[in-house]
C-alpha cells in the first residue's frame, strides 16, 4: 500500500467502501434473524456480537502495537500515541459525525429509555474510567485488568439481561438456517474489518504528506477508518429496520473499543499516553456523550417550557410545533448539532494540540 500513489489509493479506497456496504448489509440481515430465532434483544446482539466484531481493527492494532513495544520494535512513545489515538479517535467520530450522519441518512429514530441508562450512561462511564486511569500518563499493566474486567463484568450484565426489549425490534423473520447463518455472518463481518484495515491504510497515503504525527494521526486518518464499519454497519442496520441492532453496534463498540482494546494492549506492554489524549481528546467525547444525553433525556420538558413560552408571546404556530418535540427523538436538528461538535472537536485538536508529549 505505501508504493500506491494518491490516485491509485483513492480508487482502492472507493472500491473497499463499496465492499463494506455489501459486506455489513448481509451481516445485519443474518444477525437480525438470528436474533429473532433465539429471542434475544437485537440490542443485545449490536451491543456484544456486532460491536465486537467491528471493533476488531482497534483491537488488532493494539495486539500488533503492543507486541512492537515488548519486542523493541520502533519507538514506544510514537506507537503508544498511535494506537491510542486511533482507538479514541475512532470512538468520538463514532458518536458525534457518525452518530449524526446515520440519522441524516435515515431521518431520525427514538432512543428508548431504558437503552440509554443501559447502553449510553455505561458508555460516558467507560470514557470517564479511561479518561481517570490515564491521568497520570501512564496506563500500566494493573490498570489495563481493571478494563479488562469491566468489559468481563459488563458483558455478563448483558448476558443475564439479554431477554430485555432494549429497543424497538424489526418485523425481520426469524432465521430458518441458524448454524448456516452464523456461518455466513462471521465471514461478513471478517469482509468488514479486512475491508476497513485496507480502508484506512488507503486513508493513510493520500493524506500522509500533511506531516501529521503520532496521537494526531491516530485521531484523524485512523480514527475516521476505524470507525467505518460502525457507520456501515448502522445505517444498513436502520435501513433494514433493525434500530435496536445499529444504536448497539454504535454504543456497544465506543464501550468494547477502551475497555478490551486499550485493556488488552495496556496489559501486555503498558502505554505512555499522549498529553493531548488527556487534556482534550478524552474530556470531549465525555463532554459529547453527555450532551447528547442530557438533549435526549430532557427534550421533551424543554419543548414544552419553550412551548409556554412562545404561546405567552402569541407566537401560536411555534406553540404548535414546539408542543409536539417528541422525547428520547434525535431529528435531522440533533444530528446537524453532533456534525458540528465534530468539526469543533478536530479543528481545536488541529490548532491547539499539535504536539503529543
Amino acid at each position: 500500500m505505501a508504493l500506491v500513489g494518491v490516485g491509485g489509493a483513492a480508487v482502492i479506497g472507493a472500491v473497499l467502501v463499496v465492499c463494506l456496504v455489501v459486506a455489513a448489509q448481509v451481516v445485519v440481515r443474518t444477525l437480525v434473524g438470528l436474533a429473532r430465532y433465539y429471542d434475544v434483544s437485537e440490542s443485545v446482539i449490536g451491543l456484544t456480537v456486532l460491536s465486537l466484531g467491528t471493533s476488531l481493527p482497534e483491537i488488532a492494532a493494539h495486539l500488533v502495537g503492543s507486541s512492537q513495544i515488548v519486542l523493541g520494535v520502533g519507538d514506544p512513545r510514537i506507537i503508544s500515541a498511535t494506537v491510542l489515538g486511533g482507538n479514541i479517535g475512532s470512538d468520538v467520530v463514532q458518536q458525534t459525525l457518525v452518530l449524526g450522519l446515520v440519522v441524516l441518512a435515515v431521518g431520525g429514530f427514538q432512543f428508548s429509555k431504558k437503552f440509554l441508562l443501559r447502553g449510553y450512561a455505561p458508555m460516558i462511564g467507560t470514557t470517564l474510567l479511561t479518561l481517570l486511569l490515564a491521568w497520570d500518563r501512564l496506563l500500566s499493566r494493573l490498570d489495563g485488568f481493571v478494563l479488562l474486567a469491566m468489559f468481563v463484568g459488563y458483558t455478563g450484565f448483558l448476558y443475564t439481561t439479554r431477554n430485555d426489549v432494549l429497543q424497538q425490534q424489526s418485523t425481520a423473520f426469524p432465521s430458518t438456517t441458524p448454524r448456516q447463518d452464523a456461518a455466513i455472518a462471521v465471514v461478513g463481518i471478517l469482509v468488514v474489518v479486512v475491508a476497513a484495515h485496507f480502508l484506512f491504510q488507503a486513508v493513510g497515503v493520500v493524506v500522509r504528506q500533511t506531516g501529521l504525527e503520532g496521537s494526531l494521526i491516530g485521531v484523524t486518518v485512523l480514527g475516521i477508518g476505524a470507525a467505518s464499519p460502525e457507520m456501515t454497519t448502522a445505517i444498513v442496520g436502520l435501513r433494514e429496520g433493525a434500530e435496536g441492532l445499529s444504536l448497539g453496534t454504535l454504543i456497544g463498540s465506543n464501550i468494547t473499543n477502551p475497555l478490551l482494546g486499550i485493556g488488552l494492549g495496556s496489559v501486555l506492554s503498558t502505554y505512555l499516553v499522549p498529553t493531548p489524549l488527556v487534556y482534550w481528546d478524552l474530556p470531549m467525547e465525555t463532554v459529547t456523550a453527555a450532551i447528547l444525553l442530557s438533549y435526549l433525556l430532557t427534550k421533551d420538558d424543554l419543548g414544552a417550557a419553550l412551548a409556554g413560552v412562545a404561546g405567552r408571546v402569541g407566537l401560536e404556530r411555534a406553540e404548535a410545533q414546539l408542543s409536539t418535540v417528541r422525547e428520547r427523538h434525535l431529528g435531522r436538528l440533533g444530528a446537524v448539532l453532533l456534525i458540528g461538535l465534530y468539526l469543533v472537536y478536530l479543528v481545536v485538536r488541529i490548532v491547539s494540540f499539535p504536539e503529543d508529549f
